[in-house]
């Protein structure tokens, strides 16, 4: 009967027959459907839209002409990378507009396994923005490291039949779709019985290959990079997400591809964001600006981040301003300079800071403790010593603002037979050392382009394993920052000549912060102050070294287990 009486309700109030609960005037409204801008009142009745025309309310609000456009929807994300915790990172990118997400936990998955999921489930309930999940496809990611779970394909099953689990996520692993691994079979098997996406993962993947990997039912991809590529994607049928996140910027070498026709399967994603950046440039508005100065269509461009998103997902009432949508709006003023002045999520104006209450961190301890308790190092056996065997190396090269490294050969420098970091070649020590089940794994190599002269750095956040990332010029300062992060539980920290110079403290997972997202911020910018004393000459190291771990992105990373030629899927050695 209730459901009766609120459907009786709207039909009335979009009749006409009585006053909307609310009614916005005065609107230039973005019409998503036909790609057009109409000037029109917007009719709500509680959390709906109801009418679209010239109504009357209870609560009329004069909007003087705004642009009013569906609320701001984030197609991929992993919410772990803003190193905030899921109900911080809601009160941070609501007032720029963002009132649903979908986000991939496969980063705390990795972690904590069912524990990380239903964690980061009970922490998005309630929010105003509207966070939904894929359940993770690859933990761990793959066979050439340790993570601190792993989740079978009947995980899968139980992960997505969880609240707001509405597909599968991206299936990194593309060389096991391939070879028809088992696991990765059966997973995918899972996303057509169930009718739900299949997100994409395939970096660089062309011809015949490409075609096997579409054809087992994955649907979408984030990872490319040049614009042929996101053209054959594209006319394979793949929905392509344009990524524009703090450390990977593919919007600029993409546009190129985004046309009239096609844009209806382009969706602007972030992936992965850093609190700083989404306070200082904002979330998907930041983007959207960003493409319209590139010369996208500003209704266009606001289509890839509301209605194809609802429309790949399948979240219906999502996406549009229109009879029947759920009323997700923003409201600005400039078409060209798109900045939110005005938010409502469910018919309710965002007031910001409403949602920025810290997680229940004491109860959740005790419920959660694969999720609180993550570090486990056997520092026993702990050592950065790497015997020389030659004078040729292999040397992961870092790229600025790209995922990609390259595998270079480069001669090292030797001391008292050991081979060391050459500061003036650029050349660093990396290390990467297990810690969810203290094993005593560490995988030891070199990195060139991170500007690094003195001291190290590291991090619990290593993509996907998330395991601890090391680079420093000396042994001693790489085992200092290592005790640090440990005894800290997790997070970033700098070291230099025997002294901490400045850390991060990530209480969740190793992975984010309970803490509100200034302070997050404003401890993480005091971070990247301190490395780039050190020398480090990129924006964000932190950032790229998490992904110096990830061995699903060519050509050359490193694990646990040792460095691994990404092209060949398989560890090689250090030496040439």
């Amino acid at each position: 009967m209730k459901i009766k009486s609120q459907i009786q309700k709207r039909n009335y109030q979009a009749r006409g027959l009585e006053p909307a609960d609310c009614v916005l005037k005065n609107c230039r409204l973005i019409d998503v459907f036909c790609a057009e801008i109409t000037s029109a009142d917007v009719a709500i009745c509680g959390d709906t839209i109801v009418g679209i025309g010239d109504y009357s309310g209870v609560d009329e609000i004069d909007c003087r002409g705004s642009f009013v456009c569906p609320g701001f929807m984030e197609g991929h994300i992993h919410i772990e990378s803003s190193m905030l915790s899921p109900r911080q990172f809601a009160a941070t990118v609501l007032p720029h507009g963002t009132t649903t997400v979908v986000c991939d936990p496969h980063e705390i998955a990795n972690v904590a396994g069912l524990a990380g999921i239903t964690y980061l489930i009970e922490e998005s309930k309630d929010l105003q923005c509207a966070i939904f999940i894929m359940a993770p496809s690859c933990v761990p990611a793959t066979h050439l490291e340790n993570s601190g779970a792993v989740l079978h394909a009947k995980e899968i099953a139980e992960i997505l039949k969880m609240p707001n689990v509405i597909g599968i996520a991206e299936m990194m692993n593309f060389p096991g779709v391939l070879f028809q691994d088992e696991e990765v079979m059966n997973k995918l098997a899972l996303g057509k019985k169930m009718n739900v996406p299949v997100d994409g993962h395939a970096p660089g993947l062309t011809g015949h290959d490409l075609q096997a990997y579409i054809g087992s039912g994955i649907m979408s991809d984030h990872e490319c990079t040049t614009p042929a590529e996101a053209r054959e994607k594209l006319s394979s049928g793949m929905f392509l997400f344009i990524r524009e996140g703090s450390t990977a910027k593919n919007l600029e070498d993409l546009f190129p591809v985004i046309t009239e026709r096609n844009s209806h399967r382009c969706l602007l994603v972030t992936d992965d964001c850093h609190p700083d950046q989404l306070l200082r440039d904002g979330h998907l508005d930041r983007i959207l600006r960003k493409a319209v100065g590139l010369g996208l269509d500003p209704v266009t461009a606001i289509q890839m981040v509301t209605i194809n998103v609802a429309n790949y997902f399948g979240l219906k009432g999502r996406g549009a301003v229109a009879p029947g949508y759920r009323a997700d709006l923003v409201l600005f003023d400039d078409l060209q300079n798109i900045q939110p002045k005005v938010v409502f999520s469910g018919g309710k104006q965002v007031i910001a800071g409403s949602n920025r209450v810290s997680s229940e961190k004491n109860n959740l301890i005790g419920r959660y403790p694969e999720v609180f308790d993550s570090v486990h190092v056997n520092t026993k056996t702990l050592s950065f010593k790497i015997p020389a065997e030659g004078n040729t190396a292999r040397v992961i090269g870092v790229n600025k603002d790209q995922l990609v490294t390259e595998s270079l050969e480069l001669p090292v420098k030797v001391v008292d037979g050991l081979a060391v970091a050459d500061v003036e070649n650029d050349i660093c020590k990396l290390a990467v050392i297990e810690r969810h089940h203290a094993t005593g794994n560490i995988g030891l190599g070199f990195v060139q382009g991170i500007g690094l002269k003195q001291g190290a750095l590291a991090s619990t956040v290593g993509h996907d394993s998330h395991n601890i990332t090391v680079v420093g010029v000396n042994d001693e300062d790489m085992a200092l920052v290592v005790q640090t992060i440990i005894k800290q539980g997790g997070g970033l920290a700098v070291v230099c000549n025997g002294k901490v110079t400045g850390s991060l403290v990530l209480d969740v997972a190793g992975l984010m912060s309970t803490a509100d997202a200034k302070v997050v911020a404003d401890n993480f910018n005091s971070l990247l102050q301190a490395a780039a004393l050190l020398g480090v000459k990129m924006e964000d190291p932190f950032m790229l070294m998490s992904f110096m771990a990830l061995p699903v992105i060519p050509h050359l990373k490193m694990t646990d287990l040792g460095l691994v030629d990404v092209d060949k899927f398989c560890h090689t050695g250090l030496w040439v």
